[in-house]
């Protein structure tokens, strides 16, 4: 049984972040939405209501059911879960008259306050929110305040109930990692025992048990989070786990007879399928991305189908599902909004006789990473940038046709192998290319053109849920667009993407 801290979603843009912060610890956490509490077991050994852009005050507040946490288990309220604890339970929560957003100075009104030990008098914290408690009910206790803010943190007398209206989770909270080691290890008294090698035992172990001598097909992409997924299930099962890499036609340039290969050196069982016509003919006229990812997924999931009837008594279907995809495609009221659907997140149909297995659901990207080292993957496939399931469809804005495809993967390869020939690749998390939608007046010799324009794109970046853009040099930039307008036919401009996530997001759809 793993032990673990299960947060509450509320909504707040930092909910990922406490989650990221305390898995840095070696302790496992799961985020679920404030409506959607799971059953509380003897895993659980504590819980954390996260901050909100909703405020208590309003007509229909968010408001969980903690009936079975609240008093039984540790409990942190960050931001609006201490006002939701303060203005639920006999204390007033109203509008701000100060200024409560930004830096402020921390003064620790309790030297005894488990929350604050070894934090120092003075530290510097992050405030983000417009309301602020007013009034507590008599059993609580204030244990810190800033200038502004009279109840920056209290506790709750006979209940490991602690809560605080700064953020601990963002980097300009000086010492929040330390005030969430309390909570962790010294209120909740978790172990700090989740490793990349914890997780690839007990992960193994859960699957024997789960999968017995099933058959499984798992759909390969060649990427690290499909690879990492069938490393982990080959060492489950062995023989019974059946690989099938498709070749959806928007690939890389070359990807289908490159990875088909590196797979040849793992152990594994893999089957090539040529599947390009079908997925050109479901995207034949579609232009929306919503439709695009869909229309994809519907092909994936035909040619499984197709393809696990040739395997005998084929059970399950294995995908490289994780976490930031399962938390992009939550969508309650307030907790954070769908950002785009995932063709491996949320089941398969009807009709379909596989089951669904998961063995990276609950690991972010870099965690996926370790995971893999652990088992041993080769680094070419372990140090990839991350690709998109639904490939160059979601990087050819518009319609898909044959010119285009052939247009972004020459561009790409380009790109791509520049990062790498100039010693960059590694300082990038993600790279690509991006068709626009749009052509441009260019002159090449004495003739004017009128062809189409491709964006760069590279960002650096922990698990995708963040991002920022890479600062790669001029000069580079420079080369990279010289050698494609002169070696991609079509192309008479290279433009490059200067936004992070958010606001924007890493793929253009």
């Amino acid at each position: 049984m793993q032990e673990q801290i299960l947060i509450l979603d509320f909504g707040s843009q930092y909910t990922q972040l406490i989650a990221r912060r305390l898995r840095e610890l070696n302790v496992y956490c799961e985020i679920h939405p404030f409506n959607k509490i799971p059953t509380i077991g003897p895993d659980i050994k504590g819980v954390i209501l996260s901050g909100s852009p909703h405020s208590v005050r309003e007509s229909e507040p968010l408001k969980p059911d903690l009936s079975s946490i609240k008093g039984k288990l540790p409990l942190l309220g960050v931001c609006y879960g201490a006002q939701y604890l303060a203005h639920f339970y006999g204390g007033e929560v109203g509008k701000s008259n100060s200024r409560e957003y930004g830096r402020a100075h921390l003064e620790i009104k309790d030297p005894e306050a488990k929350l604050f030990k070894d934090v120092h008098d003075n530290s510097v914290v992050w405030m983000s929110h417009a309301d602020t408690i007013l009034t507590i009910p008599s059993n609580y206790k204030i244990t810190a305040s800033t200038h502004d803010v009279m109840v920056a943190a209290y506790s709750i007398e006979g209940e490991e109930t602690h809560a605080i209206q700064f953020h601990p989770e963002v980097y300009h909270t000086a010492e929040g990692a330390k005030l969430l080691k309390n909570f962790v290890f010294g209120i909740c008294k978790c172990k700090g025992d989740w490793t990349p090698d914890s997780f690839v035992d007990t992960t193994i172990a859960g699957l024997k048990k789960q999968l017995g001598d099933d058959k499984v097909i798992l759909g390969l992409s060649g990427g690290v989070d499909s690879s990492v997924a069938a490393m982990i299930l080959h060492k489950a099962i062995g023989k019974n786990l059946h690989c099938i890499f498709v070749d959806n036609g928007l690939l890389r340039k070359n990807e289908f007879e490159t990875v088909l290969d590196s797979y040849k050196h793992m152990g594994l069982n893999v089957k090539g399928v040529n599947a390009k016509q079908k997925f050109y003919t479901e995207l034949d006229g579609v232009s929306d991305p919503e439709k695009k990812r869909k229309a994809i997924g519907k092909v994936f999931i035909d040619v499984f189908d197709e393809e696990s009837k040739l395997v005998s008594n084929a059970k399950w279907l294995a995908q490289g599902t994780i976490y930031p995809d399962v938390i992009e495609s939550l969508s309650v009221k307030g907790p954070s909004a769908t950002i785009k659907s995932h063709h491996n997140v949320g089941g398969l149909p009807d009709y379909m006789k596989l089951k669904v297995v998961e063995p990276l659901r609950s690991l972010f990207k870099d965690e996926v990473r370790r995971v893999g080292k652990a088992l041993g993957l080769d680094p070419s496939i372990l140090n990839r940038h991350p690709f998109p399931g639904p490939g160059l469809a979601i990087r050819i804005l518009g319609e898909i046709t044959a010119e285009k495809i052939r247009i972004i993967q020459e561009v790409d390869h380009i790109f791509i192998e520049g990062l790498k020939s100039h010693d960059l690749y590694k300082d990038v998390w993600q790279a690509g290319a991006i068709y626009l939608p749009i052509q441009s007046v260019g002159v090449m010799g004495d003739e004017r053109t009128y062809e189409s324009v491709v964006a760069l794109r590279a960002v650096s970046s922990t698990d995708g849920m963040t991002a920022d853009w890479c600062h790669l040099p001029y000069e580079f930039l420079a080369k990279m667009s010289n050698e494609i307008i002169n070696k991609v036919k079509g192309v008479n401009r290279v433009v490059y993407d200067i936004s992070s996530k958010p606001p924007a997001t890493i793929e253009w759809e």
